[in-house]
Order: C-alpha cells, then structure tokens, then sequence
C-alpha cells in the first residue's frame, strides 16, 4: 500500500492558519467544500491529508505552499517492511549503538501509552530506518541477533499505530515483516505478540472466530507466563465474551487471574510490552462488561480509580477512557442511564479514545439511544463532535 508520509504538524499548522483568517470550521469547510468534521479530523490528527487535500486547502487559506510541504512523498508500506526483511537476510551488523537501540524501542512502547498515533509513527520509522542503516554494517552474531530481535519490536509497534490509525493494509504488511523477524532472530514473544496483535484486529473488525483462534495461537507460541502469554489469554476471555459465551470467558478469565496472581509491576508500566496488574484489571472489566456480567461495574470503578486517581487521564490516558467505556457500558446494563452518559462523555471528550477503538464509544451510544433516554441526544451531539471521520 502506498500512503503519503505527513508531518505531524500539519493539524496544528492547518489550525493557526485558519485561526488567523478568522474562519470558523464551518467556514472553512463551506470554502473548500469539505465537512467540518473532515477538518476537525485533519487539525487534531485523526485522519491525514492527501497530497490533494493539502494543495487544495493551501490554496484555499492562500498559505503560499505551507501545508503542501507538510505531506511528503508517497511511503510504500510493503516495500519499507520488505526492504528491513531482505537486510536481515544479507549483510552483518555493528554492535557500537545496540544499548542504545533497544532503550530506543522501550522509549518508544512506553509512549505509545501518552502519544497520538499519528505522532508517535513519525518516531518509529525514523528508529527503523535507523537500524535498517545499522543492518548494512558488519557484527557478530549475537550483535546481529539483537539488532533484529529491536528491528522486530520496532516493527511491530509500527503495525499496532497502523491499527490504531485504520490503515489496516500497511498494519498487515508490518505485522508480516515483524514476524518474519522474530523468526531471524528466534524471538518466540515478538512472534506471540504478532499474533495477539492481529487477535485485536480482527476483534475490532467483529471477525471473532477468527480472533479466537489467533489468540489460542499465541497462547501456544508465547513463553509461558510472558507478557505475551498473559495478553492473549486476556485477549481470548475478551472475544468469548462477545461472542457470549460465558463459560468459555469465565474459562479465560480463570486462566489469567491465575496468571497474573502474584504479577510485579514492572519498572515501566506504560510498557506497550510489559504486562502490569492494573492492566490485567482493565481488561477484565472490558471483558465483564461485554459479556454483560453483574461484576462488570464494580471492577471497572477499582480499574478507573487504579488508572486515573486524580481523574486527569493518569499516565495511561488512553487506558483511562476505555475504562471509562467499560464503566458507562456496566451502567447502561443496570438501568443508570445519566451516569452512563456522563462517564461516556467523559471518555470521548478526553481526546484519547483512539479511532481502532472508537466503536466502544458508538457500542455504548446504540445502547444508549435504544432506550429511549433523555440524555441520548446530548450523548450523540458530543460523539458527533469527536468521531472520526
């Protein structure tokens, strides 16, 4: 798939130009001929421009070629994943910056936690680029095993921003590339997480047999009590409870309670990679509030105070809406409607639900307006607002 590279300051630049002609979204939107959501999408990232949209709304704000020069050249997806691939295969490697790389790659799992999507690939393929350079370089062979093994989680961090960004075609071209590394360089968790990684996907996608058995896959390649083992058995409880099958979730759930019993919290929390229990706590509330589970209220408000004590996002601000998600849909089930709403907006409004995960948010709307609640119009006016286009 072949997709236009954008600076991640294009929704910022595209503001202030806007802001100094004293346009309004609607204005601007009647000008260029494009929906004001379309607009709000472009300024806070959500959605990147097109070449052609950049050189129309250029000229449109008259901006002289600014926002053109914010989206670059066509990247192609497969060729760059491909590319990293063929490396591996051929040349030796240098081992002067290796620790550097790999603290590299936990910086960047790490914030993947507080980072917008479209600001944190920019990041990541410059790290990959980097260590595509280093992989023409001459090295032993447990140099070169280690700069694959960052090349792989590098790689299929780039995959997972593709998923949260719904460039579904490049995910799967990186998620191919990073499995093809884990194999190079005999990683069995990165290939586990490759596989939990698509387990999300097609659950977001509602293809749950298939997620099922993506997340059985992993279970079964993963290092035993790795974080990658503990992911996808939460990964499974989760597709079970969407399909509705209680003993089957109950299952799952009893295999990571057991798990995750005496789980430490690692050094970095935040860690994309690391499994902590507060994550193991949000994930069964996800999964107790799909399957429609009494508990599910109760464990969501302990997963919500665990991750946001202060109520400002806490340090995994994305988690800290889905959990909220999780606490509206309890509430909706149990009849509480203007709590449910509340709580629901409160996660949209946030700004870190992110768009793979944006179906939660419209999950709970439906349940919501079918209803007949008072406090489903104002619920939709501020999903409205927020959707991605």
């Amino acid at each position: 798939m072949v997709v236009s590279h954008v600076d991640p300051r294009f929704g910022a630049q595209l503001r202030a130009l806007r802001a100094d002609r004293g346009l309004s979204l609607r204005a601007l939107g009647q000008l260029a001929h494009r929906g004001k959501s379309h607009l709000h999408d472009l300024e806070t990232g959500a959605k990147a421009p097109t070449p052609e949209t950049a050189r129309h709304l250029d000229d449109v704000l008259q901006a002289g070629g600014v926002l053109v020069r914010l989206v670059g050249q066509p990247v192609d997806h497969h060729a760059e994943a491909d590319d990293l691939v063929a490396r591996v295969r051929a040349s030796d490697v240098s081992a002067e910056t290796l620790t550097r790389i790999e603290a590299g790659v936990d910086d960047l799992a790490s914030a993947y936690a507080t980072t917008r999507p479209v600001d944190l690939l920019p990041m990541v393929r410059r790290h990959l680029a980097y260590v595509g350079r280093l992989l023409d370089g001459r090295g032993t062979l447990a140099q070169r095993r280690r700069l694959i093994v960052a090349g792989g989680w590098l790689t299929l961090l780039r995959a997972t921003v593709h998923i949260d960004l719904q460039q579904r075609s490049a995910a799967g071209a990186h998620l191919i590339a990073a499995a093809k590394l884990a194999e190079h360089g005999e990683h069995p968790e990165i290939r586990a997480w490759c596989l939990e990684t698509r387990a999300w996907d097609r659950l977001v996608q509602g293809e749950h047999r298939q997620a099922v058995d993506l997340s059985q896959q992993a279970q079964r390649v993963a290092p035993r009590g790795s974080s990658a083992h503990i992911q996808a058995t939460a990964q499974e409880a989760r597709v079970w409870a969407r399909l509705g099958d209680v003993r089957r979730t109950r299952d799952a759930l009893d295999r990571l309670d057991r798990l995750t019993a005496n789980l430490p919290v690692p050094a970095r929390a935040e860690h994309h990679y690391r499994y902590d229990p507060t994550k193991a706590l949000a994930y069964t509330a996800t999964t107790l509030s799909w399957a429609g589970d009494p508990a599910a209220e109760q464990v969501a408000r302990v997963a919500l105070t665990e991750l946001d004590p202060h109520g400002d996002g806490g340090d995994r601000p994305r988690r800290s809406a889905s959990a909220r998600l999780d606490l509206a849909l309890a509430l909706v089930a149990v009849g509480r409607l203007d709590e449910a709403s509340a709580v629901a907006v409160e996660a949209i409004r946030s700004g870190r639900v992110a768009s793979s995960n944006w179906w939660r948010a419209r999950e709970v709307l439906r349940r919501v307006e079918q209803t007949d609640a008072a406090e489903a119009a104002a619920l939709r006016e501020v999903y409205e607002a927020h959707r991605p286009a």
